[in-house]
């Protein structure tokens, strides 16, 4: 029996998608729930399983072409002996595909090693289909190069002539994915339709991370979770969104839409680029919670797991360049939202109290907003309360 492989339906926003990566090759064996196909939109990676055993069939339509909702792509046969032997014409066709095929295409596990071990694609060859480079590929890379001794300093003296021989200057031409194209149209416009400003400001995190210190262990073991930063950021941003409903607001067409409700997209840094997932209700959610919630979030962008509905949606952006080592910054408004909260590396300076000078842990907060919406009293104050709730997290208990 033949059964068609569609593309998933898509969203609304969602006009069209992009074939990524065929994880088989016609004639090639599959067991149920085996990922097909990687197709890419605008905002997340979808994944297609098989949905029975058999053997894949005629792909309709290569890497790189544009797709539609719920058109068919390939075909499968259903019921196909598992490990069936590809017919003559397919075998002597196969090799010819797979060097046809491009290795740059890597799946977002592999992206995440290579990013994680700064890795040199090129000098690997991959044992995947169309010789593509597998999870099992980086490892047996690492591996062989923590067993490799390292260079006498006569040996790498020797080599390093030949290394300056080889070398020459050359540029490799990638297309863009669609993400990349997407985040890049959407920073052009934050920046053309919007009267962006920012404000800085500084906070001491000693008191939050004392209280971390206190209390970190028996947090972690009633609550399965490790008590962070981002938890707190979370909840002060959320408690100043109550008290400054513009900051909470967007702008559609002539209208001001106020929200009554808090959604805080968290800006995700993963292999395919940067994402902003969204936490719901974040007025009603603990600091557990909060410490759960974006830990599955990161968890699934570095995986590339991330669905529509987990992107869609938000009324305020937090972005922590700090923990890249980022000491300041002027983040870009997420449109349709009307403000982003840049966090940033926190760093021991020499600050005045109380006619002393004592060494703090301090850091830089920096509030990108819409001058058309938000006046800078809004926020300069919105920035203040964040930065008070911070220094003393018992407001937070006592509502003040």
């Amino acid at each position: 029996m033949t059964i068609e492989i569609k593309v998933p339906v898509l969203p609304e926003s969602v006009a069209d998608a992009t074939i990524a990566t065929w994880h088989v090759q016609p004639g090639q064996a599959v067991s149920r729930d085996d990922i097909l196909v990687d197709i890419e939109t605008d905002k997340v990676v979808l994944e297609v399983p098989a949905p029975e055993d058999g053997q894949m069939g005629e792909i309709l339509f290569p890497e790189g072409e544009t797709v539609l909702g719920e058109q068919v792509i390939a075909n499968m046969t259903a019921g196909a002996v598992a490990g069936a032997e590809v017919s003559k014409a397919e075998a002597e066709a196969a090799p010819a595909a797979a060097a046809e095929e491009s290795s740059d295409e890597l799946s977002p596990a592999v992206r995440r090693l290579v990013a994680e071990h700064n890795i040199d694609v090129a000098q690997l060859k991959g044992s995947g289909v169309g010789g593509r480079i597998t999870r099992e590929d980086i490892e047996k890379h690492l591996k062989d190069a923590e067993s490799k001794p390292a260079p006498t300093p006569a040996a790498a003296a020797a080599a390093a002539p030949a290394v300056e021989a080889l070398g020459e200057r050359s540029e490799k031409r990638v297309p863009m994915t669609r993400l990349r194209k997407r985040i890049a149209e959407r920073l052009l416009d934050a920046k053309n339709s919007t009267a962006m400003l920012t404000t800085f400001n500084e906070v001491n995190m000693k008191p939050i991370m004392d209280l971390r210190k206190q209390y970190k262990d028996v947090f972690e073991e009633k609550h399965g979770i490790r008590l962070g930063f981002m938890s707190f950021y979370i909840k002060a941003v959320t408690e100043a969104l109550k008290r400054f409903p513009a900051v909470n607001a967007s702008i559609d067409g002539d209208d001001i839409v106020y929200h009554n409700y808090f959604d805080v997209s968290i800006a995700v840094s993963t292999p395919r680029g940067l994402v902003t997932p969204v936490l719901r209700n974040t007025d009603s959610m603990s600091l557990a919670d909060i410490e759960k919630a974006v830990r599955e979030l990161a968890i699934k962008g570095r995986d590339g797991k991330l669905t529509v509905d987990d992107m869609m949606g938000g009324n305020f952006t937090i972005t922590n360049g700090g923990v890249f080592g980022s000491l300041m910054s002027t983040p870009i408004i997420n449109p349709p939202q009307s403000a982003i909260l840049g966090m940033h590396a926190i760093k021991e300076r020499p600050m005045a109290v109380d006619g002393q000078v004592e060494i703090l842990p301090m850091m830089y907060l920096a509030l990108s907003y819409d001058h058309r919406i938000i006046d800078g009293k809004e926020s300069v104050s919105y920035l203040v309360t964040i930065k008070e709730i911070l220094e003393d997290p018992t407001r937070l208990l006592l509502d003040i």
